[in-house]
């Protein structure tokens, strides 16, 4: 019944881009189909179950969802903020630990305290921690669609993007000890000190710094209720359908066709996958080699290896915050380690037990891994539905990596280690297996300050009504690309006005 119906607007993927740019539609009275490949919507927001726990795979913390604030005027224009389930993380929401270094570093929500409580571990670099708070909210400034307003797309109004975030965090401080602090979240971003602009920094630091949350009960509602929201307003959502070919005739993408050769016809199209992938299954003349060699040799950012673990009961109190760890002197080198010396920090992060409250359930953590550690297996595939095994090596591999893992974790959270029930992993090829990332990068594409205009890829594309979104445009993370799905559905609606209703909702 539902491949009889012709659609307004057809989108391929249901990350959080992909449904926020249906819901946004949706909204607006088109009829909309979100197409996704996985049995689960919603990309990095999809969770999974083990020993009756709850783990997130990607969405661990949210910035921006004060009221008033960017993401909180996003949620709440397309109706998801009145159902979201959320949790205010502690005035200190990260947690920076440096070698063997006995002090926590605290990074606090709200500016003043941010500096405060800074201050109190520094207190010779109180001025320069200000001055680096100004550059941040400068930077923050001069990027209008963070500002949730439209103005020219010219690149040299933005601020920061061509400006190393290494060189430009030291130019406020030269002690070392403090830069690793304000930089010390940085996996947030696979901060890299070779190739990451000062405006990733600036744009995310400032997001957390003015509100940070937790998503009580998983990640995974916010892509439900997105899923809701579509269908409430007349959309369709069809599921465990992948998306093998968008097929152009006289200048206009008409179709796509679904794996099991069913097709589906729409007058616009949004893909919410990857571009090079988008470039790969799209039959079109109109595509230009020059642009697919473009896009296809881009490099994708550093992905990651996971390790999630489930507590003995009532054993790990629960703590409203995140930790970040990374070896002294390694902070901008974690994705440049050298295998002996493997892993060079992480990002460790509780969730509470609904059960026993003021206890942890689970502690996940998250460190850099390249994707040619796991080679030998690229041939192979595994996700739900299309289950595979990778063989007995493969899994030999994941239990050296988590027992090394384990063991730095172990050195300064002896306690989680300790009472560890069981654990579970993901490496690269689960991130590329369920996102659809040809490398599996955390983060898609890589942002390099020395030639930002390289990595800028406009929604539009050169068949009319083809648009792109997504993490791989604009900026990552939740924030980054519900902005990103929100200049899109401008752009297809040649209307600018939806910004101005979302800033006032």
């Amino acid at each position: 019944m539902i491949l009889n119906k012709k659609y307004n607007v057809i989108v391929v993927g249901s990350g959080i881009g992909g449904l926020l740019c249906a819901a946004l539609l949706a909204r607006k009275g088109m009829k909309v189909c979100v197409v996704e490949k996985n049995k689960q919507l919603g990309g990095n927001l999809q969770t999974f179950a083990r020993d009756k726990q709850l783990f997130d795979t990607g969405v661990h913390y949210i910035g921006g969802l004060e009221k008033g604030q960017n993401l909180y005027q996003i949620f709440k224009y397309v109706g998801l903020m009145e159902e979201l389930k959320l949790e205010r993380m502690d005035e200190c929401f990260d947690k920076i630990l440096i070698g063997n270094d006995p002090t926590v570093y605290c990074q606090s929500q709200g500016y003043d305290a941010f500096v405060n409580t800074l201050a109190a571990s520094f207190p010779q670099e109180r001025d320069n921690i200000i001055a680096y708070c100004n550059k941040v909210k400068e930077v923050c400034a001069s990027f209008p669609l963070y500002n949730l307003r439209l103005r020219g797309e010219e690149a040299h109004e933005y601020k920061g993007n061509n400006e190393s975030a290494q060189e430009v965090i030291a130019s406020f401080t030269t002690n070392k000890k403090l830069q690793a602090v304000l930089a010390g979240n940085n996996i947030l971003y696979a901060g890299d000190g070779n190739t990451t602009p000062f405006h990733m920094h600036a744009l995310i630091a400032n997001s957390y710094i003015e509100s940070s949350w937790k998503c009580v009960g998983g990640g995974s509602q916010i892509a439900k209720i997105l899923g809701r929201i579509i269908r409430n307003h007349g959309g369709d959502i069809l599921r465990n359908s992948e998306v093998t070919a968008m097929v152009e005739e006289a200048g206009v993408i008409t179709h796509i066709e679904l794996e099991n050769g069913d097709c589906l016809y729409g007058d616009y199209f949004i893909s919410n996958i990857h571009p090079a992938v988008t470039l790969k299954i799209t039959r079109s003349r109109l595509i230009r080699e020059v642009y697919k060699k473009r896009i296809t040799e881009l490099s994708g950012g550093i992905s990651s290896f996971s390790l999630h673990m489930v507590l003995k009961e009532g054993t790990v109190p629960y703590e409203k915050c995140n930790y970040y760890y990374h070896k002294e002197g390694e902070l901008w080198n974690i994705n440049n380690y050298m295998l002996p010396n493997w892993p060079l920090g992480y990002g460790l992060y509780f969730a509470e037990d609904k059960n026993r409250k003021g206890y942890a359930a689970t502690v996940s953590v998250l460190t850099p891994m390249r994707y040619e550690e796991v080679s030998p297996w690229v041939h192979t595939y595994n996700r739900v539905g299309k289950e595979g095994f990778r063989g007995a090596n493969y899994e030999a591999f994941k239990k050296q990596k988590a027992t090394a893992l384990m063991n730095l974790v172990g050195d300064r959270f002896p306690h989680i280690v300790q009472n560890i029930k069981s654990y579970y992993t993901s490496t690269p090829l689960t991130n590329r297996d369920y996102i659809g990332d040809p490398t599996g990068s955390m983060y898609g594409i890589l942002k390099d300050y020395h030639d930002p205009l390289k990595t800028m890829i406009s929604p539009r594309t050169k068949i009319p009504n083809l648009f792109l979104t997504g993490q791989n445009i604009n900026l990552h993370g939740i924030l980054g690309t519900s902005l990103s799905a929100t200049l899109t559905c401008i752009m297809l609606l040649k209307d600018s006005s939806i910004i101005d209703n979302i800033r006032n909702a």
